[in-house]
């Protein structure tokens, strides 16, 4: 296969001494329109332009870094300049690549395709050669065509300059500028130019780009490393091309293809599982089982940055699979399945918390001189806030004169009692608060009994009770309880009872959970088995014997 069909920046040189490797980025530099990746509307747009012949005298391509700006203005160089294999040809969007044209502009000795760099070349002086220059007719193609890269660079005085032979150019000059931050260009320059805006390249056309690049280098790579890089890459199929040949010459020194876990570890990436395991612990409000989750990844070389951005990425992924969005197959399995559960478990005003609080987080963390701590404080600030009450909730609960706390510390104050309404005869008062349970197990069964299985699981191993006087319920802000739960359970409550609930936090200890009630039984009774002469004595005449199970009656020994 011939270096031209496979897009290479150059033809091959002869060899003196052996040749010099090019990297991927332009070995594999688009040749033809059609190597553009992600940019149809362009090529469409230029195409019928040249069918047409209403070829614009100056053209601005803007974009990021890395999506082809360059090698577009190359592309339209060769394009407008191309005169076939039996040089008879005209302006075509399929040049041929084979004419002495095209081969000179491909290799960059053209004599009427000028390539400026704006950048060091930013002053009046180095317009008003071209300026000058311009005035002469090409010397063997068909238009002069200057291409400045970076024109953005420019100064005022060389804008000013250039914009009375940009706006009325001999017929045989055609300007291409292309620049990475339009808003630097004059009003004036670009309204004198056809804009195209080159699109970041999606991730998943990156991810069969380089898949294609790998099989021509005879180099397998994983999918999922592909898209590591594709992810990487942020759009840019150059910067993606030069992390995939950093990834190959890793794999060349440990013998094997391009894998995941080796793109990971070189890039400083956090492991997708390890991150669902720091999310998770988060979520459970354990703050030391965090702490040393994010201690574990920075000992391994993973920048507390990359942490936070991952965890980012985690909530925005399970935000997206709430609200219903197509899954991303580029994710793995496990990864989709875990978001799913949690889109189903979590509320949007919490995820949105969690983004808020995580977003702020990571610009600490970049600019913090010691971005471990910080990294450190922003997970614990994440744990504390889950158990404050959510800013809408709050407000609607003091509308209603509901007492929900401020804080965990008890800071928060309960409003005011409404004065007493008169006296109102028993039936009546049996009439507004009919059948609520008496005890706060017989609530959570209830509330089993009626479907809300996740809330009833929630409170059964988190809610510690401090007064139980229905339809009121404080609860001991000392456990981390998240405010969407108190929404939650009035909202469920008033569903069930048909009366209105009202549940505060308050800084006491409260009485054990009903999970751990549960266990002190068990234990309890496990106990007294044990302690029973039977058993005693089984146990001595069989040393290695385990009580395994026994009858559900503290008195069945």
């Amino acid at each position: 296969m011939s270096d031209s069909l496979l897009g290479l920046d150059e033809p091959a040189q002869p060899s003196r001494g052996g040749e010099a490797y090019r990297v991927l980025a332009r070995k594999y530099r688009p040749q033809t329109f059609q190597a553009l990746i992600g940019q149809e509307a362009m090529v469409r747009t230029l195409e019928n332009a040249i069918r047409r012949d209403r070829i614009a005298h100056a053209f601005l391509l803007t974009g990021v870094r890395g999506v082809g700006k360059t090698s577009t203005a190359r592309l339209i160089a060769k394009a407008l300049n191309c005169i076939g294999p039996d040089d008879e040809g005209g302006p075509t969007i399929d040049p041929c690549g084979v004419c002495e044209p095209c081969r000179a502009i491909a290799e960059g000795r053209h004599i009427d395709v000028i390539e400026m760099d704006a950048a060091s070349h930013t002053g009046i002086d180095d317009i008003r050669e071209i300026i000058e220059a311009s005035r002469y007719a090409a010397v063997s193609a068909r238009y002069k065509i200057y291409i400045i890269d970076e024109v953005h660079m420019l100064s005022k005085a060389a804008f000013n300059g250039l914009l009375k032979t940009l706006e009325e150019p001999p017929g045989h000059v055609k300007f291409l500028f292309a620049t990475t931050e339009v808003n630097k260009v004059p009003v004036t320059v670009l309204s004198r130019c056809q804009r195209f805006d080159l699109r970041r390249i999606p991730a998943e056309k990156l991810a069969e780009h380089f898949a294609a690049v790998s099989a021509k280098e005879g180099v397998s790579a994983e999918p999922e490393a592909l898209a590591l890089i594709a992810r990487a890459a942020e759009g840019s199929a150059r910067d993606g091309l030069s992390i995939l040949d950093q990834a190959i010459a890793h794999a060349d020194t440990e013998g094997s293809g391009v894998s995941a876990a080796a793109v990971r570890e070189m890039l400083g990436l956090s492991d997708r599982g390890a991150v669902r395991d720091l999310l998770s612990l988060l979520l459970a409000g354990d703050a030391p089982g965090a702490l040393a989750a994010l201690r574990r990844q920075y000992d391994f070389g993973v920048d507390p940055t990359a942490v936070l951005r991952a965890l980012l990425e985690a909530v925005h992924g399970i935000t997206l699979t709430k609200v219903g969005t197509a899954e991303d197959l580029a994710q793995p399995a496990e990864e989709r399945a875990a978001y799913r559960e949690w889109a189903e478990g979590l509320s949007f005003p919490l995820l949105h918390r969690l983004w808020q609080l995580l977003l702020k987080g990571h610009d600490e963390v970049a600019r913090a001189a010691l971005p471990i701590e910080a990294a450190e404080m922003t997970l614990l600030r994440v744990i504390h806030a889950r158990s404050l009450p959510d800013p809408g909730e709050l407000a609607r609960a003091i509308t209603k004169g509901e007492a929900i706390a401020k804080s965990e510390n008890g800071s928060g104050s309960t409003p005011p009692a409404a004065p007493p309404a008169p006296a109102a005869p028993a039936a009546a008062e049996a009439t507004a608060t009919p059948q609520l349970p008496t005890t706060f197990a017989a609530l959570v069964e209830q509330m089993e009994a009626h479907g809300h299985h996740l809330l009833a699981v929630r409170l059964a191993h988190g809610a510690r009770i401090v007064s139980y006087q229905p339809p009121e319920i404080v609860l001991s802000g000392s456990r981390p309880i998240a405010a969407d739960t108190l929404s939650e359970t009035a909202a469920a409550l008033r569903t069930i009872t048909g009366v209105t609930w009202k549940l505060s936090l308050l800084d006491a200890p409260g009485e054990p959970t009903l999970k751990e009630t549960q266990d002190a039984v068990a234990e309890a009774e496990r106990q007294a088995v044990l302690a029973s002469p039977i058993v005693q004595a089984a146990l001595e005449a069989f040393p290695d014997a385990e009580l395994i199970d026994w009858p559900n009656k503290r008195n069945s020994a």
